[in-house]
């Protein structure tokens, strides 16, 4: 959700702003995390991945559901479904499991929240501008693997604790926008390659969350795609090097009416759908 370039929200995003502090606020189950209150605590030298030594890993064309506001609904008939990490429960995703669904953890990996329950292992110095349209967030500092490294180990030690398959860590073109730090691409490359191997040295997937300038370097490190608003853009066929790698592209869009946009993505391969900003449980899929 806070993967949308600002420009294109306008002012829908602000009213969802104030919405995104309260929804996130706590766990909905507490204690369900690695630490007090569903907290990401201090992570431990990486877990070895499952004994199969194998990796979920999704086909393009395959249904899904994106849902970021509050505990997941599990009634939707889909076999994959991307939920907040710190939002839902160890016993959500074992009922998803139940019904056959593969589950992905989503978290905010380039930008700060201060509705966390882990807020605070975030130095100061790491924070740096507001992420515009979004109350309560701050850039971080990518550049600063040795600081924010333990921090999203942690967060995907939580992910894969609580039985996901896979991560979606948000906010992962960091370099593209006014962060308060002067990030280049190759700090981008070097942030989101640490995000694809910590999840891959503990047996998880993993997304990589818009970027499509840097999907040529980076389809090879994560295992699907995550897009918003690629149709209304006219930047969809961007995403073909993960379909043609065998790899689903999890898409969304907003604004337009999936009339507007299925013809086009599907044939490309895309897993679509029509979603309202606040990814709520409503869904139109092509």
């Amino acid at each position: 959700m806070r993967g949308i370039r600002a420009g294109a929200i306008g002012a829908a995003v602000l009213l969802l702003a104030a919405l995104a502090g309260c929804s996130s606020s706590s766990s909905d189950e507490a204690g369900d995390g690695d630490g007090p209150d569903g907290q990401a605590t201090a992570s431990a030298p990486a877990p070895s991945a499952p004994a199969s030594g194998k990796r979920w890993q999704p086909k393009p064309g395959t249904p899904w559901q994106w849902q970021l506001d509050g505990k997941a609904d599990t009634s939707v008939d889909v076999p994959v479904y991307d939920i907040d990490g710190f939002e839902n429960s160890a016993a959500t995703v074992a009922e998803l499991h139940a019904r056959g669904r593969k589950v992905i953890c989503y978290f905010n990996a380039g930008a700060w929240e201060d509705f966390r329950p882990d807020k605070n292992a975030f130095p100061k110095g790491v924070l740096g501008a507001k992420n515009k349209g979004w109350e309560g967030e701050k850039w971080v500092d990518i550049r600063r693997l040795d600081v924010l490294k333990p921090i999203m180990a942690s967060r995907i030690d939580m992910c894969r604790k609580k039985g996901f398959d896979a991560v979606e860590p948000d906010l992962t073109e960091g370099f593209r926008n006014s962060t308060g730090f002067k990030l280049t691409a190759d700090d981008q490359l070097a942030f989101n390659r640490m995000l694809a191997k910590l999840a891959h040295d503990r047996g998880l997937s993993v997304a990589l969350k818009n970027d499509l300038d840097q999907i040529p370097q980076l389809v090879g490190d994560f295992d699907f795609a995550v897009n918003e608003q690629c149709a209304q853009y006219g930047e969809c066929e961007r995403l073909t090097p993960f379909i043609k790698a065998g790899k689903a592209v999890f898409h969304v869009e907003y604004d337009l009416k999936p009339e507007e946009f299925c013809s086009q993505t599907t044939r490309l391969g895309l897993s679509s759908m029509q979603k309202r900003l606040g990814l709520d449980a409503w869904r139109k899929p092509c």
